[in-house]
């Protein structure tokens, strides 16, 4: 049986999971532009190939102190006011029409659990693999448990995914936007490539893997 699992940020949805929460955040006053003040450098660098691995880990510092009410709260309305109608509705399709065949499809994302599990919810999926933010005595620590699933300890996070449940790679479809991905897309023995960055496409057309394009979104006029 095939195993499916989806990159999320610029594959499944427009931009990333974490740009849509921070606009939310930032409206109900629950973060500052202050303390996220280097994203925008460190999103210049990953465009240009220069990304740093540890950036997320070190985003995620700013988030310590926060109840997990609020937390949670807030990622089930940056879900419902900006993230669904910016998830790609081809993206839908293709997931709806794998899991009618019987097909599991799950997540593979960098992003952390709390941004993740309402979207997982709404497209009735079993689980992900993703960050998981750190609470203690209920709120943020401002760490991620273990490794981020990103570049190489994102292939590292789902092999050892695959080996906890005796499914070999080559069963594996894979969809990722990013060049970052590239370690797992690799290892997998089905690689597709989605809305792909320059570099990504640049591989794919090499290596003949197939390449997906994804352009209207939920919210577009005339889509329901």
């Amino acid at each position: 049986m095939s195993i499916h699992l989806f990159d999320v940020d610029y594959t499944l949805v427009k931009k990333s999971t974490a740009y849509y929460f921070l606009l939310e955040g930032f409206k109900q006053g629950v973060f500052s532009i202050r303390q996220f003040w280097r994203l925008p450098l460190e999103w210049v660098r990953y465009k240009i190939g220069l990304v740093n691995q540890d950036f997320i880990a070190q985003a995620v510092t700013h988030l310590a102190g926060i109840d997990r009410g609020i937390m949670e709260n807030l990622a089930d309305a940056y879900f419902t006011r900006r993230l669904k109608p910016n998830i790609y509705t081809d993206g839908v399709r293709l997931i709806r029409s794998l899991q009618e065949k019987g097909e599991p499809v799950y997540l593979a994302t960098s992003s952390f659990d709390t941004l993740i599990r309402p979207l997982e919810s709404w497209l009735s999926l079993p689980g992900s693999i993703d960050s998981v933010l750190e609470f203690i005595d209920g709120k943020t620590t401002g760490r991620i448990l273990g490794s981020v699933p990103f570049g190489k300890n994102k292939k590292n996070a789902v092999e050892a995914w695959l080996k906890e449940r005796a499914l070999p790679p080559e069963d594996v479809w894979f969809y990722s936007d990013s060049y970052t991905d590239l370690p797992l897309m690799e290892f997998c023995g089905h690689p597709v490539a989605v809305n792909p960055d320059h570099i990504l496409e640049r591989v794919a057309k090499r290596r003949g893997w197939p390449v997906l394009r994804f352009r209207e979104t939920l919210g577009a006029p005339g889509v329901s």
